[in-house]
């Protein structure tokens, strides 16, 4: 499979034009694809037409739930709960009002969040996703999102289990307004269990017989037509909300055009579980014209009278046209080069880019902006550590010199890439054997003199100074700290912890011993990329959560493998499976 091209299950779904022709090979289409002759454009239209009533008719179709639950809700950011302009890690506060006002000027504003809590943290430990949700300010935070107007949704991974009941507790006590159904296209068994306004979201085609009762779906990897084509669920529930999003592209051109021709959303995903995806200005400035549009005529895509390929004027301008009492708009899409001319066979226009935007109404006809399109690069920074200078090598620690190492590093490639690296740039699906295969990364590091503790901090070490009781084998190796808390330890023994380089050499030379159980090793190799926050963890741990390929890396694990672990706040981060040790400068 080329992982740059869509797959065919994909891409737009042709419409057969025959009068006798079995429509149903539409009801499971992600696009119904546009002829490319304008001449069988009303043919077209007319099929959609006779297949939606007649699959309304065949499923008894019944959308009183999109009554109740909520509509408007075009633009929709997946965020990182612990994201930095989410969370203040310095002072542990929860910023949500600084984050709305930040989209309102990148991005004219979200309408709503998904607050992504746990994976690709989970699996680290024998914690499940509803620990994870165990932070005492997230009501709150939920609150002060929908006081500013914006609707907020929990992720739900169900390849980490979880009950009907316990989802719906989880939905009542944090007062979201729906769920992001990660991996599922739809989730039967939450419908009577959660009230009717909760909103199901699926992920990609959610099916035919679930649009009743999955008022949202986000749009994932939707290959379109050249001629603008017309998605199957918001076809046949005009009140159903999609969410275009394509996450590892650079480019989301091809969605914002699907989405405003369509009436429909998209997905801002700009940090994909630690890998910085970021938005270009060009298409920031598109769904700053997009959100301004949607708040003004929100009713006619939801309520209005859909022509697609509507008042063609020739050549590659098509427009949809939106009619609502009395009143009409046409959304315009440019699939070819500039242009500048009529957009509407009325002949309203003027110049409109390449791969420009436009909206028609009563008033006039108005392009959207096109600005730089340029991807706006973001570096993970190394935060710089503490020296701890001594003068001799210290009782337990074993010395090695200075000089320069050339390092190979194995890794898992998981979505969250290694060093801030974005590990599948511009490809559509990635799919085993691509998706979480071993890669090899080599760093070339100069590396001071330096001595490090042969074993790991114990547990009896750290309650000794912590001046508590141990719990438990002493001679184990202390766990549940954070970094913060680690780096504490080792300033008041005027150490630090060893860089992961500096770990990856004192092992390969056979110096360190390993505590039982086998815990991951913190090292001092924090980065920020100014959105999230993560550091490099060594050796594996006794524990391998199991099931699913979703979960953090476990099990004992060679000198070379390293594994990045995003750091959460509100103690979230504080394992039985990761402890640390010291290290010193000579």
């Amino acid at each position: 499979m080329n992982p740059y091209v869509p797959r065919p299950l994909d891409r737009p779904t042709p419409v057969p034009l025959d009068d006798d022709a079995d429509l149903s090979v539409l009801d499971e289409a992600k696009i119904f694809a546009a002829p490319d002759d304008p001449a069988d454009w009303a043919a077209w239209r007319a099929v959609l037409a006779r297949w939606r009533t007649g699959a309304r008719e065949r499923l008894g179709y019944d959308g009183s739930r999109y009554d109740v639950a909520p509509l408007d809700c075009f633009a929709v950011a997946l965020v990182w709960l612990w994201d930095e302009t989410l969370y203040d890690h310095a002072t542990r506060q929860f910023t949500v009002d600084s984050f709305v006002d930040r989209a309102v000027e990148e991005f004219g504003g979200f309408d709503g969040v998904v607050l992504w809590h746990a994976y690709p943290v989970i699996g680290i430990d024998a914690r499940d996703q509803f620990d994870f949700y165990a932070v005492d300010a997230l009501p709150e935070v939920v609150r002060a999102f929908q006081a500013r107007g914006v609707r907020v949704f929990a992720d739900y991974n169900p390849w980490d289990g979880g009950e009907p009941a316990q989802i719906a507790e989880l939905v009542e006590r944090l007062g979201v307004d729906g769920l992001f159904l990660d991996t599922l296209k739809s989730a039967a068994d939450l419908v009577a269990a959660l009230p009717r306004e909760t909103v199901l979201a699926g992920e990609s085609r959610v099916p035919l017989d679930r649009i009743a009762d999955h008022t949202m779906s986000w749009a994932q990897w939707f290959g379109d037509s050249p001629v603008p084509g017309v998605l199957r669920a918001k076809w046949f529930e005009p009140r159903h909300m999609l969410h275009h999003t394509r996450r590892w592209h650079r480019d989301h051109l091809e969605e914002l055009q699907s989405a405003w021709f369509n009436g429909s959303g998209m997905l801002v995903w700009e940090a994909v579980f630690g890998s910085w995806v970021g938005w270009s200005e060009r298409d920031r400035g598109l769904l700053r014209f997009l959100r301004s549009t949607w708040d003004t005529y929100a009713a006619f895509f939801r309520s209005g009278t859909w022509t697609p390929l509507a008042d063609h004027a020739g050549g590659a301008v098509y427009a949809s046209r939106w009619d609502l009492d009395g009143e009409t708009l046409w959304t315009v899409v440019n699939r070819g080069d500039d242009h500048d001319g009529p957009w509407l066979s009325t002949g309203v226009g003027g110049f409109l880019p390449a791969g420009g935007l436009g909206l028609v109404t009563s008033a006039g006809a108005v392009a959207a902006p096109m600005l730089d399109p340029g991807f706006p690069a973001r570096a993970a920074i190394r935060v710089p550590h503490r020296p701890a200078p001594v003068s001799g090598v210290p009782e337990g620690f074993a010395a090695l010199p200075t000089g320069r190492r050339d390092l190979v590093v194995r890794h898992r490639r998981r979505e969250t890439g290694l060093y801030g690296e974005v590990p599948y740039v511009d490809e559509w699906k990635p799919l085993p054997p691509r998706l979480h295969d071993l890669a090899t990364l080599h760093r070339s590091v100069e590396l001071g003199a330096f001595a490090i503790a042969v074993a790991e901090v114990s547990a009896g070490e750290l309650a000794a100074f912590r001046g508590t009781g141990c719990v438990g084998d002493p001679g184990a190796p202390a766990t549940g700290v954070t970094l913060a808390e680690a780096r504490a330890y080792a300033a008041a023994h005027g150490s630090r912890l060893p860089t992961e380089d500096e770990w990856q050499v004192a092992a390969e030379a056979g110096l360190l011993r390993r505590r039982e159980p086998l815990v991951w090793n913190l090292t001092e190799s924090e980065h920020s990329d100014g959105r999230t926050r993560f550091v490099i963890v060594k050796g594996g741990c006794a524990y391998a959560a199991e099931g699913s390929d979703w979960y953090f890396d476990g099990g004992p694990r060679p000198a070379g493998y390293s594994a990045k672990l995003l750091l959460t706040g509100e103690g979230l981060d504080r394992s039985p499976s990761v402890g640390f040790r010291l290290a010193v400068d000579l």
